[in-house]
């Protein structure tokens, strides 16, 4: 886990945030999505966080960027409005990651969440935190999700637009 660590940070360019896990490798070995703590406890600081999978492949974190300045949140927000189907398969999406999320937590972690007021939050917003289920906040989120669990958004991006890992001949993450 050290040298997963290592890597983390230097796909990143900071040390990784409550890491629990590695849920998704690149072909070529290396974290490409890690699970994270929905309850931070760092420097005496303990903080709720609704990102439960963190995209750290630094090529498709780029891809995505480049989908978002290109305005596909906007796109895809419209189409969510449009289409019924398309938008409570996204709701579902959004409460399991939230049921996900939420069974994490240890009884003695949801006792403070209540007593701090934010246990309803972490029970019922969903990916990447998102209150309102129309609304898609970061395509990096739903990304990592899709590639963790499978997802409604993920596959929205897939049917529209090739992603690539790396070239054998140009892994980042060495």
């Amino acid at each position: 886990m050290d040298r997963d660590r290592a890597i983390i940070e230097h796909q990143l360019g900071r040390p990784p945030r409550g890491l629990l896990n590695i849920a998704v490798r690149c072909p070529w070995g290396y974290p490409a999505v890690i699970r994270v703590a929905p309850l931070l406890n760092e420097r005496d600081t303990i903080e709720p966080f609704p990102t439960l999978f963190w995209l750290t492949c630094p090529i498709l974190r780029e891809q995505l960027s480049r989908l978002e300045e290109r305005g596909i949140i906007t796109q895809l927000e419209e189409e969510i409005a449009r289409d019924a189907e398309l938008y409570r398969s996204y709701e579902e999406d959004h409460r399991r990651y939230a049921q996900e999320r939420f069974a994490l937590l240890s009884p003695e972690e949801k006792k403070l969440l209540a007593e701090r007021g934010w246990l309803e939050a972490l029970r019922e917003r969903g990916i990447a935190g998102i209150a309102d289920f129309r609304t898609v906040k970061c395509l990096h989120a739903h990304y990592a999700h899709h590639l963790a669990r499978g997802s409604t958004i993920g596959r929205w991006l897939e049917e529209r637009f090739q992603f690539v890992w790396c070239p054998a001949e140009e892994i980042r993450c060495r």
